[in-house]
């Protein structure tokens, strides 16, 4: 027997090596290149390309001058979901393919399967690699009992000439692959999931979706340090990569919009796992500040941006005498490094002695935030909680901390403010730096402007 010929290929580009190298000629990443089998030129090969090909056979393209391109605006489907749709950019786009990815168990499938269930009028064929046909007939009873209609198509199937003979025979208006890694074609002889694998079946189902103008959603695992499973080339491919970000524990999930072909990707949607599926929250400043007793110590509330959107965010601290020889350090939605950096500059720049104690950091509702604005919430719920003395509930703050122990600006303040004052807050901290073009029309809402640390604790813990 013939031992089977394979070659090595990268899984950020794509590129083949007939040897494996510990850095990619093509890109340039390290430790990237996987061994796999080489399909041989055969006729059971070849018959099934050109099954493939017959199947996406279209007219070639030709080329067009600039200024005779159509320019008229692109129709966009409208799903029912305003969150998924802004996010998007107002809808599906025709021919579009769009990348769901996140950990498992994230609401991916949830997500998707809500989608046709609660817009009867669009024709979708969902294809489940993972799922029975009376899994997901389960789970469709448990989030929409009364909208099980005959728009929605489910198939069970993991070849992809299978697939996409069915998508020619029921010419949908949608289709959604759940997952990419369990799809395979007869023209490679690979296992699903490979690197060549999922790159060529992707290249097809784009094919398909240009050739019949048809949106398709893959649904794409992630490895353990969060980046997509696959081929780098697959993010390429795509025109839309949607992340869900959130833990698993916590109700509240962020859909977070990595590249986006058709829109902005500044955009995030947040929704909340219920027992019925993912719930949209429009408005999540009042779902991320729980109430709680008015003399709690080391509980401050940030008013943050993230992409375009402002909402408020609470963060907890709690300081104590480190019960062992080393003090501890932990930030659980928070970077903890930059924890660290403020816990030097607050004994450094205003002489606040917290070396010796262990410090624990807590984002409300298990979210993630990187934005340089909870600097001084950060700083201001730990100073709380080493003094124990309570922070107003009505007090919110805007604004970067530097390593002198300035109090430093940070941008789109005034979105910030309206989004406090819109929710009833009647303070907010913000650095003397920033420059307000219209701070005249914040009548609800008190303003109060810092230059460092200092001037800070003799404001708030007089």
């Amino acid at each position: 027997m013939a031992k089977a010929k394979t070659a090595w290929f990268c899984k950020s580009c794509g590129n083949e090596s007939a040897k494996w190298m510990g850095k990619c000629p093509a890109c340039g990443e390290w430790n990237t290149l996987v061994e796999e089998p080489v399909a041989p030129k055969s006729s059971a090969t070849s018959s099934a390309g050109g099954r493939v090909r017959s199947l996406l056979d279209c007219e070639q393209a030709q080329p067009l001058a600039l200024k005779d391109i159509d320019m008229t605006a692109q129709s966009r489907i409208q799903i029912g979901n305003e969150e998924v749709e802004r996010i998007l950019g107002g809808g599906l786009v025709e021919g579009s393919m769009i990348l769901i990815g996140g950990e498992p168990g994230i609401g991916k499938s949830t997500l998707s399967l809500q989608i046709p269930l609660h817009c009867p009028s669009l024709k979708t064929l969902y294809v489940s690699g993972e799922e029975s046909p009376r899994q997901i007939k389960l789970r469709a009873e448990r989030l929409s009992p009364d909208q099980l209609h005959d728009n929605c198509l489910i198939l069970g199937e993991t070849l992809l000439e299978n697939i996409l003979q069915q998508a020619q025979k029921l010419q949908p208006q949608l289709l959604i692959i759940d997952s990419i890694q369990t799809i395979y074609s007869e023209a490679l002889d690979s296992s699903p999931g490979s690197v060549s694998q999922v790159r060529e079946c992707a290249a097809m189902l784009l094919r398909y979706a240009k050739a019949s103008n048809t949106p398709v959603v893959l649904i794409g695992h992630i490895t353990k340090d969060g980046t997509l499973a696959g081929p780098k080339v697959l993010e390429h491919i795509v025109d839309v990569v949607l992340q869900f970000e959130g833990d698993t524990r916590h109700a509240y999930r962020i859909l977070r919009s990595i590249k986006n072909r058709f829109g902005s990707t500044a955009e995030l949607a947040i929704f909340e796992m219920r027992n019925n599926g993912l719930r949209q929250v429009s408005n999540p400043s009042e779902m991320l500040i729980p109430s709680h007793a008015e003399n709690l110590s080391g509980v401050a509330v940030s008013a943050m941006i993230d992409g375009t959107r402002p909402f408020l965010i609470e963060l907890q601290a709690l300081v104590s005498t480190a019960a062992y020889g080393t003090p501890q350090r932990s930030a659980t939605g928070f970077d903890t490094r930059r924890m660290n950096m403020l816990l030097a500059v607050l004994e450094k720049r205003a002489g606040f002695k917290l070396s010796a104690k262990d410090v624990f950091l807590n984002v409300a509702g298990g979210l993630k935030v990187s934005d340089p604005a909870c600097d001084l919430s950060v700083v201001c719920a730990i100073l709380s909680s080493n003094f124990d003395l309570p922070i107003g509930s009505k007090i919110a703050f805007a604004a970067e901390v530097g390593l002198s122990g300035e109090i430093r600006p940070v941008s789109q303040i005034e979105q910030r403010i309206a989004e406090a004052e819109r929710l009833g807050f009647e303070q907010i901290y913000i650095s003397s730096f920033n420059q307000l073009t219209q701070s005249s029309r914040f009548n609800r809402i008190r303003i109060v402007e810092v230059a460092d640390i200092s001037a800070l604790c003799r404001l708030l813990f007089k």
